[in-house]
Parts: structure tokens; C-alpha cells; sequence
């Protein structure tokens, strides 16, 4: 029995390491390929085609929002030596767009440098086609001196305050607009086709989920987060040290039980198989269970669902319009700060109803450093950074744009 077991536990270990390289939280975890870029290498090829597209004037890139869209999306943008993260973030974002889906997004595109021309993108005509407008400093609003001040590299290395600045100045502008909801993106993300459909039934679902709950608002739907906060987590031992033991003891029961009551099967299973089933079996199986990682074993559906916890960062978020005063408020009071701490800290406070969408509709391809991602190149996590949803790299371009055309058609 102990070596038919012994080889169906290598088979599973086997099968295990092969189903689980791209989950983060798994001790089979591989990096050379769980970081490898692969829808996104898909969707960064259609979002340059669409800024090309773009930049020679087609009349389907200069399609506009409404008189009343219903969500405006900001994005802020600093120039980074080397890097063009802006041009695949916007790009993805409008990419396969409907005119009347498009209608439905008020696009503002922040250039947040006081001198507009040291980011490259203000000077190539895609900028101003594709934007409802283009947000700049606005002298008479804003003090651009002190401004210029935070614009220097020690000022940018010791404080965040120019970036939470600019978060909330984009956000004001947003505002304005006046539409449902307002979504902030950063600029070194690819969003897929068909995020944007997806976005709107998920504040939907937001909006039901929260009448369910006898709440009257939720403070924000992520966009984008990382599977690497999600594994096994350290605080909750004690609920899995429980259930580990009441399985051994279920199963040991099981056994007994078995035993006792089938007299034919009771030479089968004497003490010493019943202990080495209960105390050397199942172990190693518990413990390959926790070794597939969470994420695999405990999957979180499709869908909208709270996080409240172990959420990960302000790549991408959707306010409620009647929640943007408060985080105005909020950001204009502290000064500095990163945004998604300073979030979080308000929504603990505050016990805030916070949702995510599942899967992420956005992927991070930004780095620290200003060398730009390397598509082409097969090396692992050259030039990707760790911040990093890997479930997204599995998605299927041709069942995506399929789903996008199925809702076009429905319009």
C-alpha cells in the first residue's frame, strides 16, 4: 500500500507543479514563465495599432463622449526616460470600443508637467484625437511654481506629494463631468478588450450588492489587483491548523467506522494501515493541498465581489460620483501620500464597502526604473514588474473579442 501510494503522490505532485506554475501562492510557483507576458503581449500590439491608427487622423479614433456619459475615465501621465507606457494605456483603453460605447466615457488625458512639452506624447496628434480633452495645469487654479518645486528628482524621491496631487486634481476635473462614475487609471497599464462593457455591469452589481447589504453607497470597484497578497495567510494558522486536524479525524473515523460495520472489508484495514492512512497519508496530502496555493484551491469566482483585505494598488479604481468629494477631501487634507494607503486607511476607518472585479480587467506593465517593456523578448520579467496579475496573462484573445462583439451587437 505505502509504495502504491508513494507513486500516486509523485503523480500528483507532478500534476500539481504543472497546473500550478503561474499561481503565485504556490510552492510551485516559476517565475521564469508565471511573469512571461502573454495575452498582453496580444492586446499591446492592438493598442499601438489603434495609437497609429490614431496619430494618421482615422475617423473611428476621434469618436467622442456624449452629453452625458455615464462614467468619465482620467488618466495622469508623467513622462519616464525611455518608457512609453501612455500610449499602450490609452490605447487599450479605447481599443475596440463601440462609437457607442465610446459615447459613453468621457476621456480626460492629464500631461502633469508645467511644461506640457517635455512629455513626448503632447507633441503627436493621437493625444488631442483620441482625448475629450486634455488636461493641463491650469495657472489661475494651481500654484506652478510650487508645482516646478516637486517636479525636481529630490523632491520626487523623499515626498509623494506632486503624484497625490495630481491624483486629485485629475479627479476634480473628472468630477466635473458630472457622469455616474468616475475611474482613475494609471498610465502604465494595458486594459482588455471588452473592459469597459465589463466595468459597467460590475458598478451594476456593485450597486445591487450594496442595496442587499441595507448599506447606501461602497467607496470604490478595483480594477486590478495581485494574486501574491492572496496566498495562505500567516494570521489565519489557526483555522487551518483546525481543519487540518478535523480532517485526519473525520478520516479516522471513516476508517473505523468502515471497519467496524463491514466485516468484509475488515481485514483490509488493520491498526497499522488505519494509522499510516491517517497519520502519514493524509498529512502529505493535506500538505500538497496548501503547497497548490490558494489562489488554485480556493479560486475566487468570476464576478464582483468585497475585498477589504490584501487589495493592491491604484492601478485602476472606479468612485461612485457621489464618493469623490470625500476622497477630495481626503487627499487635499493629507497632502501627501500614496493613494491606495491613503484609501485604505480611510475606508478602515470608516468601515467603507470596498469591490473588486474578477477576473482583472487591467494588467500592470509599468516598472520603477524607465526602461520599457521588452515584448519581444523571451527572458523572464525583463522589463515586467512584480506588481503583476497573472491571471490575466491567460485570457483567450479570440473568446474576448467575441464576448466584446456579442455585447456591441445588443446596443
Amino acid at each position: 500500500m505505502l509504495l502504491t501510494f508513494a507513486l500516486v503522490y509523485c503523480f500528483l505532485i507532478l500534476f500539481t507543479r504543472w497546473h500550478t506554475f503561474r499561481d503565485p501562492t504556490s510552492a510551485f510557483f516559476d517565475s521564469s514563465t508565471g511573469y512571461l507576458p502573454a495575452y498582453s503581449t496580444v492586446r499591446f500590439q492592438q493598442a499601438d495599432r489603434y495609437i497609429n491608427d490614431a496619430n494618421n487622423g482615422a475617423a473611428y479614433t476621434q469618436w467622442k463622449a456624449s452629453e452625458s456619459p455615464r462614467m468619465c475615465v482620467g488618466v495622469a501621465s508623467v513622462a519616464r526616460k525611455g518608457a512609453r507606457y501612455f500610449r499602450s494605456a490609452v490605447g487599450s483603453i479605447l481599443e475596440g470600443l463601440s462609437e457607442a460605447e465610446r459615447a459613453n466615457m468621457y476621456l480626460i488625458l492629464f500631461i502633469a508637467h508645467t511644461n506640457a512639452t517635455e512629455h513626448p506624447a503632447y507633441s503627436e496628434p493621437w493625444l488631442h484625437n483620441v482625448a475629450d480633452r486634455v488636461l493641463l495645469y491650469n495657472e489661475t487654479e494651481v500654484d506652478v511654481n510650487h508645482i516646478h518645486d516637486l517636479e525636481t528628482d529630490s523632491a520626487k524621491f523623499f515626498a509623494r506629494e506632486k503624484a497625490l496631487f495630481d491624483y486629485t486634481y485629475l479627479l476634480k476635473a473628472c468630477q466635473d463631468v458630472n457622469a455616474s462614475f468616475v475611474s482613475m487609471v494609471e498610465d502604465d497599464v494595458l486594459a482588455l478588450d471588452g473592459w469597459f462593457h465589463r466595468t459597467l455591469y460590475a458598478v451594476d452589481e456593485a450597486d445591487q450588492m450594496t442595496v442587499d447589504k441595507g448599506a447606501s453607497s461602497w467607496l470604490y470597484l478595483r480594477l486590478f489587483y495581485t494574486e501574491q497578497l492572496l496566498g495562505w495567510n500567516s494570521e489565519e494558522w489557526p483555522a487551518y491548523l483546525f481543519g487540518s486536524v478535523i480532517t485526519v479525524g473525520f478520516i479516522a473515523c471513516a476508517l473505523l467506522g468502515i471497519r467496524r460495520y463491514q466485516p468484509k472489508i475488515r481485514p483490509m484495514l488493520p491498526d497499522d494501515t488505519i494509522l499510516l492512512l491517517c497519520f502519514i497519508c493524509t498529512p502529505l496530502l493535506i500538505g500538497l493541498y496548501f503547497a497548490a496555493g490558494r489562489v488554485t484551491m480556493r479560486p475566487i469566482p468570476p464576478g464582483v465581489h468585497e475585498m477589504s483585505r490584501f487589495g493592491c494598488c491604484s492601478q485602476g479604481f472606479v468612485f461612485p460620483q457621489s464618493r469623490v468629494p470625500d476622497l477630495i477631501h481626503l487627499y487635499e487634507e493629507r497632502k501627501a501620500g500614496y493613494v491606495d494607503m491613503l484609501t485604505e486607511d480611510f475606508a478602515n476607518a470608516n468601515d467603507e464597502i470596498r469591490y473588486a472585479i474578477t477576473p482583472s480587467v487591467l494588467q500592470h506593465v509599468g516598472r520603477k526604473s524607465s526602461k520599457e517593456a521588452d515584448w519581444n523578448n523571451t527572458k523572464p520579467k525583463q522589463g515586467i514588474t512584480d506588481l503583476w496579475n497573472f491571471a490575466y496573462e491567460m485570457n483567450d484573445p479570440a473568446y474576448l473579442r467575441q464576448e466584446h462583439d456579442a455585447f456591441r451587437e445588443r446596443l
